[in-house]
């Protein structure tokens, strides 16, 4: 049962966000700065934040050569060169709102991992650092074969490295309680473990019909933003995304562990890094893609037993490691890389399918849901 006090002071709002991710909380966030006496509340389902801002890998880049040569496929260079930018934006926005010391930043480079002795990746690479000169000034990707034994790295397996020092690492559980101290401090409510059932803005209702341990209840609101990406689906049938789910296995720590950095393979489907002394290894949808088109969480033993494999016969060769940690993030998906951000009506708006990029992108799509409600 609800009280007086709470029906009368705690359900009702001028901005309502749906999703406590980053996307989410920027959107609060830029929307609070617009309108410094509104309130405003953001509803959470997971007692975190249940996609993928709390459960990624915690990369801070822009896409890995192979990837860009993906996504060229369905982009043109205006689009591609477009999406670059506004991940490159959103890292900006990200650290200038937290700083980096507190999101422990670390400017350790990329690298991507090729397999065969002639990847046509290589006679790829002019063309894609003259695109990205206008972004970055100086070339983005370099050949350096010398990284492979340095790292540790099986060089039977491992025929090439190509160098990016435009991408960095970062804490994401320090990154996502800084982002919480500062939407407490803006004072934005935060609702975790919130279902939403159902939701009605038509001209007289503008209500959500929610669920909290067993008790229905509604929140009013003048004004409402959806922030939680895949799930998105679930309300809006009509929008042209598709769940992904992401495995990440985390070893035991390591003893004379050689890798420092930020590391993908095969167009960016698999991707591993180092925390502290541990290495971090994720992805491989590509195994099982119609298992992993899904919102629900949990480990694909398929794509798990390909990460163990991969992680033993070129990561780290040298010596068996021990498991500590499974997890997945669901992530989503469309026909290209170009995030969804658009009024669904005059007070709805929409910012979904991040494609796996959340942390570069989140803060700027959140940002730009903000600005789309004043117009």
């Amino acid at each position: 049962m609800l009280s007086y006090w709470e029906k009368t002071q705690l359900l009702n709002y001028d901005l309502i966000v749906l999703g406590g991710g980053i996307t989410g909380m920027f959107c609060a966030l830029e929307y609070r700065k617009l309108n410094p006496k509104a309130s405003i509340a953001i509803l959470e389902r997971g007692l975190f934040s249940n996609g993928a801002s709390t459960k990624n890998a915690g990369f801070a880049c822009f896409g890995s050569l192979t990837e860009l040569m993906d996504d060229s496929k369905n982009m043109d260079n205006e689009s591609l060169c477009k999406i670059v930018q506004m991940r490159i934006d959103g890292l900006a926005l990200l650290r200038e709102t937290l700083g980096d010391k507190n999101i422990d930043l670390q400017w350790k480079g990329g690298y991507e991992l090729f397999f065969d002795k002639t990847p046509d990746a290589l006679n790829q690479i002019d063309h894609f650092n003259e695109l990205l000169k206008p972004i970055f000034k100086k070339n983005v990707f370099y050949w350096n074969n010398s990284k492979i034994k340095q790292f540790g790295f099986s060089e039977d397996r491992v025929k090439h490295i190509i160098e990016n020092p435009f991408e960095g690492q970062i804490d994401t559980g320090m990154m996502m309680r800084a982002l919480r101290s500062i939407v407490n401090e803006k004072d934005i409510s935060f609702f975790s473990n919130v279902t939403l059932t159902d939701f009605d803005f038509s001209k007289d209702q503008n209500h959500l019909s929610l669920k909290l341990k067993n008790i229905d209840f509604n929140f009013h609101c003048n004004n409402l933003a959806i922030c939680n990406n895949a799930f998105a689906s679930q309300l809006f049938p009509s929008l042209k995304i598709s769940p992904g789910r992401g495995l990440v296995i985390l070893t035991e720590p390591i003893a004379n562990l050689k890798l420092d950095g930020t590391f993908h393979y095969q167009q960016g489907y698999y991707y591993f890094r180092n925390i502290k002394d541990r290495i971090l290894l994720g992805g491989g949808r590509s195994v099982d893609f119609d298992t992993e088109s899904t919102t629900s969480f949990g480990v694909n033993p398929k794509i798990k037993n390909q990460l163990i494999e991969d992680l033993q016969n070129f990561i780290f060769p040298s010596e068996k490691v021990s498991l500590d940690m499974e997890w997945s993030g669901i992530m989503a998906f469309g026909k290209d890389k170009m995030p969804i951000v658009k009024k669904h009506q005059n007070n709805i708006v929409i910012g979904v399918k991040l494609s796996g990029m959340g942390i570069a992108i989140g803060s700027e799509v959140g940002k730009k849901l903000a600005m789309l409600l004043e117009n």
